[in-house]
């Protein structure tokens, strides 16, 4: 079931549209070194408190300048307006579940998107059935017209979009309503294509450089037959990262998980408070850092955190931190506004190249 509605498409946005380097196999490099960037736009559950907004996390690909947003709490685009993002970056937006805490944000950031006056390019939501009618009751009693084509995907457990570089697939998870966890996964890149060598076995550069870059076996013209695989180094590793809120511990939050680079997961409650936590379906931070340690992920970075843990309470921020290091230790909290960057674990090779 999709939903589509909208004006004319417009262009990219500007920033990072333009290369640090004319020369192309030094852009090339370059795009591949650059980290994926996890910027946090919310990180409280249910309400917002002074320092956390509701729940928001955006993903920059750098070598598209593009955001993919996940989630979009109440007053998302503020933060928006706080941060180095444009919303007219904004191409994908993947929705976990349809509580408010989630999805309040959604329309005004729409709305808004399209009285910016910036090029604007077409919007993909995903998220459950419900989300659609949900838009469409809003754009109709508001009367608010998008300037701009959005569409707008009920997603099932499996992949819900694919390109030439990114598979983004989600599960269920166990929550008070269907809440999907989204994993976003890089696709390999060849390793780095060795020019020096290439050239002293005479082979011309040109199309055929990009052919034995992909691993082809290319005939020469004197008819020899080079595999392009013998000319580059390992293949590089695409990340993964891994979005789950909300839910309570489940199998299905682990197997989504399963070698992420990183894992994003929802940590309401203190271990102090799991009964509660079971009651609301949600998690704590020992569930989480325990979806962690089960599915052998990179980064676990928490978020999602109660109010009761501000600061002055009896338990706090730091408190949930300590407990979950102390079953997986890779493990950080997130804040608003704080970027973390999902680099290539062979990263150091690259630079070094």
């Amino acid at each position: 079931m999709h939903g589509q509605w909208g004006g004319e498409s417009g262009g990219r946005g500007a920033v990072g549209a333009a290369l640090p380097c004319q020369d192309r196999r030094v852009a090339t490099k370059f795009w591949e070194y650059l980290a994926l960037q996890l910027t946090f736009l919310g990180t409280s559950s249910g309400v917002p408190t002074r320092s956390r907004n509701v729940s928001s996390v955006a993903l920059r690909l750098p070598q598209r300048a593009e955001v993919w947003l996940f989630d979009c709490g109440e007053g998302t685009q503020h933060q928006f307006l706080r941060s180095e993002f444009k919303a007219s970056q904004i191409r994908r937006i993947f929705i976990t579940h349809m509580h408010g805490d989630h999805i309040f944000g959604l329309m005004g950031l729409l709305a808004s998107c399209g009285l910016a006056g910036n090029p604007q390019q077409r919007v993909d939501i995903y998220g459950p059935p419900p989300l659609n009618d949900y838009l469409q009751a809003c754009r109709r009693y508001s009367q608010t017209h998008f300037s701009f084509p959005i569409k707008v995907h009920a997603v099932q457990p499996g992949v819900v979009y694919r390109d030439d570089e990114f598979t983004v697939s989600c599960t269920q998870l166990e929550h008070r309503v269907p809440a999907f966890g989204y994993r976003v996964d890089e696709v390999d890149r060849p390793g780095r294509f060795d020019v020096k060598r290439a050239q002293a076995l005479g082979i011309p550069s040109g199309p055929l450089y990009g052919r034995l870059k992909n691993g082809e076996v290319v005939t020469l013209p004197d008819g020899r037959r080079i595999n392009g695989a013998d000319l580059c180094g390992p293949t590089l590793k695409g990340r993964s990262v891994v979005y789950c809120t909300d839910t309570v511990f489940c199998e299905a939050a682990v197997e989504l998980s399963h070698r992420a680079s990183v894992l994003i997961h929802e940590a309401t409650f203190a271990h102090q408070d799991a009964e509660m936590a079971y009651q609301r379906l949600h998690s704590t931070s020992t569930m989480a850092a325990q979806v962690a340690l089960a599915a052998q992920v990179r980064q676990l970075i928490m978020t999602h955190f109660s109010p009761r843990y501000a600061p002055g309470n009896p338990i706090q921020l730091e408190d949930l931190l300590a407990e979950a290091r102390a079953i997986f230790p890779k493990t950080l909290m997130a804040r608003d506004f704080w970027t973390y960057d999902v680099e290539r674990q062979d990263a150091a090779s690259l630079v070094a190249s």
